[in-house]
């Protein structure tokens, strides 16, 4: 990206169509996509600000901070960490090397959560394990803000950037601790969602660098057939639930099945599984029902 005297002022227009053409060589998915969303954050700008300054010269420093993220998405780093924040049901929340990048994937445990509780939306109870970056808890928290919700990870890093995007985003009814899943807690729950690590162990060096190389591999690694997690956390959610609570968990493509079979041995019923917006089976989800019953 150096520039002779002679040539022509690297403008919008082609600052992107270089780096465009740069990421498409290297195997970089949606590489037009890339190259305007990090070149929007150098600058300050938004995408449509792009196409309406498209003939506007760049300046050596507006320059430079787009140099270094270029170099860094060459080695595959996701975007995600590079612009610092991912947009999930409607939020943006903030991302880094500490925590799973969020995916759309995991607005169907949202919806599920949500449309298998609406019977008591008004005094909804949550636990979500595995939390991450707390989107789903915080997201939770924000589409019912009349309910309490409790997040917990094993990761102090993660709990950390959950915080933050809690506070930031106004959730203010959700409380974050530090729990191996369920270690420690106690009360009754109207609802419990996880998205555990579920990827098989063998599968891990297969994965995309922007996912293998860059993101928590703790926050990935689910056991030799992905499952290990999901089972602990079938198991051992029933203690926790309200008679009647739901359990929702998601799962890798090509799962589900298995998982559905280890909630009905465990005696969920109503056992159900919703795709997500790839039309991937995703979410397996049952009701909790015995004559026991936690008190609050």
């Amino acid at each position: 990206m150096t520039q002779a005297a002679a040539q022509p002022p690297w403008t919008i227009e082609t600052i992107i169509r270089w780096a465009t053409d740069d990421f498409r060589g290297r195997g970089i998915d949606s590489p037009r996509l890339d190259a305007e969303l990090l070149l929007a954050h150098a600058l300050g700008a938004t995408r449509m600000q792009l196409i309406v300054d498209s003939k506007r010269p760049l300046a050596p420093p507006e320059l430079a901070r787009f140099r270094e993220l270029v170099k860094r998405r060459r080695v595959r780093e996701p975007v995600a960490y590079l612009l610092g924040e991912r947009e999930f049901y409607g939020r943006k929340f903030r991302v880094d090397k500490r925590v799973l990048v969020p995916r759309p994937d995991t607005e169907t445990l949202v919806e599920v959560a949500l449309r298998r509780s609406r019977d008591r939306s008004m005094s909804m109870r949550a636990l979500d394990v595995c939390t991450g970056s707390g989107c789903v808890a915080t997201t939770l928290g924000r589409e019912r803000v009349t309910s309490r919700v409790l997040a917990t990870d094993l990761s102090d890093d993660a709990l950390v950037v959950a915080r933050d995007n809690a506070l930031r985003l106004g959730a203010y009814n959700v409380a974050f601790r530090r729990a191996d899943l369920f270690d420690g807690i106690a009360g009754a729950f109207d609802v419990i969602t996880a998205n555990p690590p579920y990827i098989p162990t063998a599968e891990i060096a297969t994965l995309d660098a922007d996912v293998r190389d860059f993101e928590p591999r703790g926050a990935l690694d689910g056991g030799a057939d992905g499952l290990d997690l999901v089972r602990r956390v079938v198991d051992g959610a029933r203690a926790l639930l309200e008679y009647g609570g739901v359990l929702a968990v998601e799962v890798g493509a090509g799962q589900a099945g298995e998982a559905r079979t280890c909630f009905e041995r465990s005696g969920y019923v109503e056992v159900d599984i919703a795709r997500d917006y790839a039309k991937i089976e995703r979410v397996v989800s049952g009701v909790h029902r015995t004559t026991h019953r936690k008190t609050r």
